[in-house]
């Protein structure tokens, strides 16, 4: 299934994308994707609705996150090869881990707050994923088990505040609107290989980034596991994998964005944002 929630910020509601791909209106059955939505059982029980039957999304109205009730946001850096080698650091020999403050998740198309004095904002097309069950200390063999589903993120960056600002990279990492998601949750038995997903961004339809999956250091499974051995994930928890080479810091000048940019992501299956600076 496709899992969205649509509606006013702070008043989003659930729906699902029916077979020919239109948004309907869950809320007559569920209050809300919250973690607890994100179970195998809860997520079965959602396949056997006959979604025809229910209201339609009217066409344009806004896309929230597609859950609510996150209580984690992480994030790997540095997990493609060619991004690394853009970057010209080493290709790491585990998984680098940070956060993202949760006040920084939006929705796909939400505008991106410039922050003020910035002037190094940049962008980074990355598969994301939602923890379904507890994990701790999970095999690699089990860990696609936990994963509920998947969908697309722009981990929006400013690197000055995440380089030059004497701390770890959450610094410019997690200011408001710097964590799109969506437009919907695709279910892991829709998507069951994650690691052949095409990711392109482009700015002003100039195509910055492009490429897949293919290319992770560490995918998915492996990304799982390592996280599960020194933290407990959490269901409703969003991870989100790395970006590939093409980001603004990376070309030569380096390219940032500036207000009234438009930064449009694809991702296949887990379908596309648009976001404008502003």
């Amino acid at each position: 299934m496709k899992l969205f929630r649509h509606g006013a910020v702070g008043a989003e509601r659930p729906g699902a994308l029916d077979a020919q791909g239109q948004m309907r209106d869950l809320s007559l059955l569920i209050a809300d994707f919250t973690p607890e939505w994100m179970a195998p059982a809860k997520l079965d029980a959602l396949k056997a609705i006959d979604l025809t039957r229910l209201p339609l999304v009217a066409v344009g109205t806004r896309l929230g996150t597609p859950l609510a009730g996150t209580r984690q946001f992480v994030a790997i850096g540095l997990n493609y090869r060619k991004h690394a080698q853009e970057s010209g650091m080493d290709i790491p020999s585990e998984p680098v881990v940070f956060n993202k403050a949760l006040t920084c998740l939006c929705g796909p198309n939400d505008d991106i707050r410039m922050p003020e004095g910035s002037v190094a904002m940049d962008w980074e097309v990355e598969l994301g994923f939602v923890i379904g069950s507890l994990a701790r200390r999970v095999s690699q063999d089990q860990a696609l088990a936990h994963v509920a589903g998947y969908c697309l993120s722009n981990d929006v960056s400013e690197r000055d505040w995440q380089i030059k600002r004497n701390g770890q990279w959450t610094k410019g990492k997690s200011f408001d609107t710097f964590g799109p998601i969506g437009p919907w949750l695709v279910t892991s038995d829709e998507l069951p290989d994650p690691q052949n997903i095409p990711l392109q961004l482009a700015v002003n339809g100039q195509t910055r980034q492009s490429s897949s999956t293919a290319d992770m250091i560490f995918p998915v499974a492996q990304i799982v596991s390592y996280l599960s051995q020194f933290m407990t994930l959490l269901p409703g928890d969003v991870v989100i994998t790395g970006t590939p080479e093409g980001v603004g810091l990376g070309m030569k000048p380096p390219q940032f964005l500036k207000r009234g940019d438009v930064v449009t992501l694809q991702a296949g299956p887990l379908g596309t944002q648009t976001q404008r600076v502003v």
